[in-house]
This record gives C-alpha cells, sequence and structure tokens, in this order.
C-alpha cells in the first residue's frame, strides 16, 4: 500500500497484521478519489472505520487540512500512528482508540463539522446508513459533505436517506463504494441523483 497523490505521494503504509482488517486497494483508493474529486482545498475529514488510515491520509495528502482517524483496535490505532509518521502528517492528524457511536459524541461536543467522511468497516457490518444518520444527528457534517461508504458488494444502501443522496454507486469484484452528498437543507433539485454507474 502506498499514498497515490499528492504531497506524500509514494510513501510506503503499514497494512495492519492479521485478517480482522481488510485494507483499501490501491485500485479502489483510486477509483474513489477519481469519483470525489482528485484534489480539496482544506476542510476536516474523518476515517471513522480508520484500520490503516489509508484514506484519510491519501485525503490529507490531497488538500484536506486535518484528518481525525478513529479506531477501536489498539492494533489498528498503532499502525495509524506509524502511517501518520511515515507520511509526515503528524501536525494535521488526530487519532483516537474509540468505538463509532462514542467518538462521534466526543466530536459532536467539540463541535467539529466535517466535509469529507469515510467510512469503511468491517464487511460483516452493514449499518453504515444508521451512521450516516449519528452523523447528521450530532451535526458533524458541512452542508454539502461528501461521505464515502466502501462495503461488500452483496449488499445495497438506498439511494436516498433522510439529508443523504446518493450520487455515485460502483463495484470492484466483491467490494462497493457509494458515495453520498448531505443537504440538510431544502434546496436539492435531486439533479445527479441518476449518475450510479
Amino acid at each position: 500500500m502506498r499514498v497515490i497523490a499528492g504531497e506524500a505521494k509514494g510513501r510506503a503504509l503499514k497494512a495492519v497484521p492479521g485478517m480482522n482488517t481488510r485494507p483499501t486497494t490501491d485500485k479502489v483508493k483510486e477509483a474513489i478519489f477519481s469519483m470525489i474529486g482528485p484534489y480539496f482545498d482544506g476542510g476536516m475529514a474523518l476515517d471513522l472505520f480508520a484500520g490503516t488510515g489509508g484514506l484519510g491520509i491519501e485525503a490529507w495528502s490531497r488538500g484536506v487540512e486535518r484528518t481525525v482517524f478513529v479506531d477501536r483496535d489498539k492494533i489498528s490505532v498503532d499502525v495509524i500512528r506509524q502511517n501518520v509518521q511515515s507520511a509526515k502528517m503528524e501536525s494535521a492528524a488526530e487519532i483516537y482508540r474509540n468505538d463509532a457511536e462514542r467518538a462521534l459524541k466526543a466530536l459532536a461536543k467539540r463541535e467539529q463539522r466535517f466535509r469529507l467522511v469515510f467510512l469503511d468497516p468491517p464487511y460483516k457490518m452493514t449499518t453504515m446508513d444508521e451512521v450516516m444518520v449519528q452523523l447528521a444527528e450530532n451535526g458533524l457534517l458541512e452542508p454539502n459533505a461528501v461521505i464515502v461508504v466502501e462495503h461488500d458488494a452483496a449488499h445495497r444502501y438506498a439511494e436516498a436517506l433522510g439529508d443523504f443522496t446518493q450520487i455515485k454507486h460502483a463495484r470492484y469484484g466483491d467490494t462497493a463504494v457509494s458515495i453520498y452528498t448531505y443537504d440538510n437543507e431544502d434546496s436539492s433539485d435531486g439533479s445527479g441523483a441518476d449518475v450510479n454507474e
């Protein structure tokens, strides 16, 4: 695994030992960033089931100002720290060992707001729609925030969910990526909702 583009391009990233963590492949990572825009102009990113931290590091390398990494597994958190150091982004990273629900409540208390959110949990978890609702209810999203859900291709999330609209869906073998935008104002005209691949 490596950082594909931007400031930390080419830097190698460690994987989490064992079979419990499934890192996003470089191919899927490249596809994700081609779908959501290859480069960013600041803003905060949240890598909620961070694993190796690869998605959040890639976002920072491509212009996100800061990334918050959350994982409940101690080994994963240790690997994220090493990968953040390898990318030389220590000053732009916050790393927490916590489960998703408690992390979201803690971030809400600090009034954090994110422009970009990555949800890449173990494939047996198919409740990212609930996590998205929690993100909205906790006031953690900027208007027009982008949420990237990586999941088992056998599972399909709804195209519309509250204030979220799915703008892209793509499959790569047994992996699927569903991308949503968040619009908490009634100004959406539905355009782009049929761009599924």
